[in-house]
């Protein structure tokens, strides 16, 4: 009896532990379910009109750049520079082999002779015009195969600049790759990259300051000499192109430069700089807005700063807007849908 007793008091306690222990998961469910909730504070986004000012990066390339590639093959007899030689225009650079443009000389020269003596012939009414034609058109022929070898054969520099690269010495076979490369680097240009929000502000002829962290006291005035007709649509940016002048030369092509161009008053979202997010190995920026009780994610990019506040960019068009519930305490705890709970001050 006793026996029987003990395993009932057994059966009981283990009952009420099992129960007790459902008890715990149930209040843990519970408090989970809780915790996915998350208190956030939110501002109502609105557009403010500021005073614009794109600060822009590029590189630096040669205003004019010209690969040294004769259309003629053959040996190279000499290159008159080397890397570094400054030149003017109008200057020799390569002579290249000179068989070609003998053997079409001797043709010409005997070609000119032929057509004195037909054009002879045509006065006294010897000959037919025909002959005449055919007899001019292949001396004409010749003359311009005598310009286009001439040219090619005795390579010179089509404009001012220095010798940025030499590929071959004297006497080696010309197979197609640039001989030399000639770069002008008394002014140089740079082509940017600017949203297409402000495709409408940027004129041609506007004045644009371009600095390098290499002279970090020194601006290099610039003008916009070209605004492209089309946008990127992958960026959603447009390019326009810097003409720079480098009387000094002390920028040279492939240094890295900012930009800044002044663009007049626009609309712009401008939020707390603390409210945007960086997305951890990257440059990628986003922020979070409050769809009724969820969290949105949206990429933007940041554009001009004002102390503690930060005009951002949405990268998708239309993806924010002004009366938007921008997230403002809180984000660093969200993913995209999070469930928030929206808390007053």
């Amino acid at each position: 009896m006793n026996k029987i007793f003990k395993i009932a008091v057994f059966v009981l306690a283990a009952t009420t532990v099992a129960a007790c222990g459902g008890g715990k998961k149930e209040a843990k469910t519970a408090t989970t379910t809780q915790k996915e909730v998350e208190k956030v504070k939110v501002q109502e986004l609105k557009t403010q009109r500021i005073a614009k000012e794109l600060e822009l990066s590029s590189t630096l390339e040669g205003y004019e750049t010209m690969n040294i590639s004769p259309s003629i093959t053959g040996h190279i007899e000499h290159i008159y520079v080397e890397v570094g030689s400054r030149v003017s225009k109008g200057t020799m650079l390569v002579r290249m082999d000179q068989t070609q443009l003998n053997t079409t000389r001797i043709n010409l020269a005997s070609t000119k002779t032929e057509l004195d003596r037909v054009t002879a012939l045509k006065a006294s009414g010897s000959i037919s015009e025909q002959v005449y034609d055919q007899t001019k058109a292949g001396y004409d022929q010749l003359v311009e195969t005598e310009r286009f070898q001439e040219e090619n054969t005795f390579v010179k520099a089509k404009f001012s600049g220095v010798i940025s690269a030499k590929n071959y010495e004297d006497g080696e076979m010309y197979t197609g790759a640039p001989i030399l490369q000639l770069c002008q680097i008394s002014r140089l240009k740079a082509i940017i990259n600017i949203p297409e929000s402000y495709f409408p502000l940027v004129k041609q002829g506007m004045k644009v300051n371009v600095f390098s962290d290499i002279y970090p006291d020194k601006v290099f005035p610039a003008t916009i000499e070209i605004v492209y007709p089309t946008v990127d649509p992958s960026t959603h940016t447009f390019q326009a192109k810097l003409n720079i002048p480098n009387p000094g030369e002390k920028i040279r092509p492939g240094m890295y430069v900012r930009t800044t161009l002044a663009v007049g008053e626009v609309d712009a979202l401008v939020v707390p700089y603390q409210s945007v997010l960086k997305l951890t190995g990257s440059n990628d920026r986003y922020v979070f807005v409050a769809d009724g009780n969820s969290a949105r994610r949206v990429a933007v990019t940041l554009g001009q700063r004002f102390d503690d506040q930060i005009e951002i960019i949405p990268v998708t068009p239309g993806d924010i807007k002004e009366g938007d519930q921008l997230v403002t305490t809180g984000q660093a705890r969200l993913v995209d849908g999070s469930t928030l709970e929206i808390v007053e001050d």
